[in-house]
């Protein structure tokens, strides 16, 4: 039998709709494939780019891509009209993304910024750590698990579309995320027994339905550049930012997590992202995000752009987080 959080038959389960788009991918998935007609491209234009009714909708579209919903066709996954709608839901997003972002910067200069430490200490991970509660980093938990539970993945997708450097570069690191060949290490199994240590549902998406609007967005990016040859330099921008910012920040959720005594699979997990993580950003800047400006430098502005965005987004959800959290309330959509 599958451990929990692994196995085709731990499907995810399709969360309540959070509008009219959301619910037009929900009801368009109990039915066959070529049987629905979804909102057009002037409904979909009308909503908000970082809303929870359209992200919810681009999350759905995208599940389709990783291990799909229960009682759902896998040939929903390339549904002529199910991709037109989402290509809709992805201009949205995208333009309103390049309208906050006119002039993203230089990449070295943006990954070097990434390096700097905020003098004043704020930011979530200095939260959790300072004085962050139990339920604060189950929250945060919850949340990230949308990622965690397939980590690396979206970035895999880009893996076809580089060569030399940049691709050996790429799948040394990824080698890594997943677990070197050993089953036990691969890091969304060591998540999953972080979420079991925390007291959370290990299974893969199951907290897709609580995510709030700035997870939602944040999560959607990777697959919206993964899935698109087009965006290939936007995922490497987006993994660089991943792997420059994971080491320090890690660090700071591990030391949340011990001095709550969170458990030690809990810990583990974020401590074994300090050291790997450290070399991991070396890895990328040097080998993927130099080699690829090497073989094609026309997408030094697509790589900082992957950098920007994933910044901004995160900028974003980290305030959300800190506001709900500051005013004791969740941050969650709908409590766990």
């Amino acid at each position: 039998m599958p451990r929990s959080g692994e196995g085709k038959d731990r499907d995810v389960r399709r969360p309540p709709a959070r509008g009219d788009l959301s619910a037009a991918v929900v009801s368009a998935l109990e039915r066959p494939p070529g049987t629905v007609r979804l909102p057009d491209a002037r409904t979909v234009a009308a909503a908000d780019p970082y809303g929870d009714d359209l992200h919810l909708a681009l999350a759905l579209c995208y599940e389709l891509h990783y291990r799909g919903f229960d009682a759902v066709p896998d040939t929903w996954e390339w549904d002529p009209e199910l991709l037109r709608f989402r290509a809709s839901l992805e201009k949205g997003f995208l333009d309103a993304l390049r309208a906050d972002l006119p002039r993203p910067g230089e990449v070295t200069e943006l990954l070097d910024g990434l390096l700097v430490e905020p003098a004043d200490g704020t930011g979530v991970s200095y939260f959790l750590r300072d004085e962050g509660e139990l339920w604060h980093l189950r929250e945060y938990a919850a949340q990230r698990s949308l990622y965690h539970l397939k980590e690396a993945d979206p970035h895999l997708w880009v893996v076809p579309r580089l060569w030399g450097q940049a691709k050996a570069g790429m799948m040394a690191v990824e080698y890594d995320e997943f677990g070197a060949g050993r089953a036990e290490r691969v890091h969304a199994r060591l998540f999953a027994d972080l979420l079991a240590d925390l007291g959370l549902d290990p299974d893969y998406g199951h907290y897709l339905g609580v995510c709030p609007r700035q997870m939602l967005a944040v999560n959607n990016l990777m697959s919206l550049f993964g899935l698109h040859r087009a965006h290939r330099g936007a995922l490497v921008g987006h993994f660089a930012w991943v792997e420059v910012t994971s080491s320090p920040g890690s660090r700071r959720l591990a030391q949340a997590l011990e001095r709550l005594d969170a458990g030690p699979a809990a810990v583990h997990f974020y401590a074994e992202h300090v050291e790997a993580d450290a070399v991991h950003e070396q890895l990328v800047r040097h080998q993927v995000v130099r080699g690829l400006l090497r073989e094609e430098p026309a997408l030094a502005p697509d790589v900082a752009f992957g950098i920007a965005a994933t910044d901004l987004l995160e900028e974003r959800l980290g305030g959300h987080l800190l506001d709900a959290w500051q005013a004791g309330r969740t941050s969650l959509f709908a409590p766990l």
